[in-house]
């Protein structure tokens, strides 16, 4: 059964933002208030409960009708009276709680679908919902500085392995500042390479109601057994300034993004500060 220690503190966490924050104030996503990551995050609950609950029964159920459907959801819970929606939210929350925590080796184990279409195993719906909770916290006046550091990894890792099952790229090395760790994204294969950069330009890779979420983001795989790589010397002449900053290229290597893992977390995931001119182009991804 898969650790559902980091799911619970996140839905707290989340929770706590949104009383904080308010419905009604901007969130720090583009176009859309605290009313509407309320109403994407419980609307991902029962999302994410449908595939649980196929991979328990067998019957199949999508996440989603289809990417129109979901946003004309978002849309419509997101004018629902502030106590309706703040209720809302704590229900779909303890209902999707409640199916994660039964469950057999090999209902774990079964096939689902996810808005993207990609199978993976049923233990991922918990990664994708753990991972969904603390981001949207952020949005909602949270810092990545908050999150736990196995949280910090498991994101950095998810964008970095995601990148390089896809051979996407962007090519870089990724050096944390607060403790000896460095994530390596791979050079982009050929034909993917200016496909990403295109992505990253769109006006859809900054606007949270022009995509679907789930499509834009990369796919659930949870962070590695393995922590991140490390190395003994430092990357001469780089600095961390708000936030992630690129170091000096090599001649033959590829850029070096630096921060604390907490701002490298939060650059992968298109909410940290821009870095310095030259940084590979990264979108929003979640």
């Amino acid at each position: 059964m898969p650790d559902l220690a980091l799911l619970d503190t996140g839905t707290a966490y989340f929770l706590d933002r949104l009383r904080a924050a308010g419905l009604d104030r901007p969130s720090a996503l583009p176009g859309w208030t605290g009313r509407h990551v309320a109403a994407h995050v419980s609307a991902n609950a029962n999302a994410l409960g449908r595939l649980a609950r196929w991979a328990r029964t067998g019957e199949k159920a999508l996440m989603y009708a289809s990417a129109r459907a979901r946003d004309a959801e978002i849309e419509e819970l997101a004018l629902l009276p502030s106590d309706e929606l703040g209720e809302l939210v704590r229900t779909t929350a303890a209902e999707l709680r409640a199916v994660l925590g039964v469950g057999t080796a090999g209902q774990w184990a079964a096939r689902v679908r996810t808005a993207q279409g990609r199978e993976v195993a049923a233990a991922e719906v918990v990664w994708m919902r753990t991972r969904e909770v603390w981001v949207h916290g952020a949005d909602l006046g949270g810092r990545f500085e908050d999150f736990p550091d196995a949280l910090v990894d498991g994101l950095i890792e998810d964008v970095v392995g995601t990148w390089d099952a896809r051979g996407q790229g962007p090519w870089m090395t990724l050096r944390a500042t607060d403790r000896p760790a460095l994530w390596h994204v791979a050079p982009p294969l050929p034909d993917a390479a200016e496909a990403t950069v295109q992505e990253a330009k769109a006006p859809e890779a900054q606007d949270p109601k022009a995509q679907d979420p789930e499509a834009e983001r990369p796919e659930a795989q949870g962070p590695k057994t393995q922590g991140p790589k490390t190395e003994a010397s430092a990357v001469e002449g780089a600095r961390a300034h708000q936030g992630a900053t690129v170091g000096p290229v090599a001649a033959v290597g590829p850029p070096v993004v630096v921060g604390t893992a907490a701002a490298l977390a939060a650059r992968l995931t298109g909410r940290g500060q821009p870095p310095a001119s030259g940084a590979p182009p990264i979108g929003r991804l979640l």
